[in-house]
């Protein structure tokens, strides 16, 4: 095993400095090297003396990306929703009379949206 420091920032903010394998080492002793990443949260893998992977625990793992994971399920939902809106009989006529406007009318409603803009 070569020792080169590779920085890591676990689940509690802290950036700790992982063991690391090389790819060989990581494929011939795999059972050695996921005992080590269960017992410190994380062991990085190299190729050619450059960390190339990082082997996590579970729990590292879900720590990591389940906040992000639930971030992402929040935002489909309003992208669903925005989408569904945009569906509706009234939204397609509206982009139909848009795409369909004349030169004037365009002007006329971008005029008529300024007005009720400076009064809002």
């Amino acid at each position: 095993m070569r020792r080169r420091k590779v920085s890591f920032r676990n689940r509690h903010g802290d950036e700790v400095d992982l063991e690391s394998f090389s790819a060989t080492t990581a494929k011939n002793e795999f059972g050695r090297v996921l005992d080590l990443a269960l017992q410190r949260g994380a062991v990085a893998i190299t190729r050619h003396d450059a960390p190339k992977a990082v082997l996590l625990d579970i729990e590292e793992y879900d720590a990591l990306v389940g906040e992000k994971a639930n971030a992402i399920d929040r935002l489909t939902a309003q992208f669903d929703a925005l989408l569904a809106g945009m569906q509706s009989p009234a939204a397609r006529a509206g982009v139909r009379a848009a795409f369909g406007a004349s030169a004037a009318e365009l002007g006329h409603a971008a005029v008529k949206g300024a007005a009720h803009k400076k009064r809002g």
